[in-house]
């Protein structure tokens, strides 16, 4: 055994080259056969094909419910946007429109708490978050639920 006997553990031999003649073992049809899907250009298949077999995404049930359907969806404003309006002004979801605040009121309008407000409003709406809500309050306003 000598340096020039040892060979490379990790070095892999190339692969067995395809359609080099008869005596090759490879030759001809190269291994694929003949005709068919897979002797073909481009043949290889999903990872998921099963072959006519009922796939396995259609075997397993439907997982969850979703509701969307009958789910209510609000147009939103935030506090910080409310800050615009003159002080003891009512604020409805009719004004709202008006100034461009929303553009369809939906199912309602609902009053999110992102930013603050100094103004004393009155704000009418279909529903108020916790923070809207006091920080409305705070500022000496009003928050009255509609609808």
């Amino acid at each position: 055994m000598s340096l020039s006997n040892l060979k490379n553990p990790s070095k892999r031999s190339s692969g067995k080259r395809l359609g080099r003649g008869v005596g090759s073992g490879k030759g001809g049809t190269s291994g694929k056969g003949h005709k068919g899907q897979r002797a073909r250009a481009g043949a290889a298949r999903r990872a998921w094909h099963e072959g006519g077999q009922m796939p396995l995404y259609r075997r397993l049930p439907k997982k969850g419910f979703n509701n969307n359907r009958f789910k209510k969806r609000y147009a939103l404003v935030n506090v910080r946007d409310l800050e615009r309006f003159e002080p003891g002004t009512e604020v409805t979801p009719g004004l709202l429109r008006e100034r461009g605040l929303i553009k369809k009121t939906l199912d309602g309008v609902a009053v999110l708490g992102t930013g603050e407000i100094s103004v004393t409003l009155k704000v009418n709406a279909h529903r108020f978050s916790a923070a809207a809500r006091t920080k409305i309050e705070q500022a000496g306003g009003t928050c009255t639920v509609i609808g």
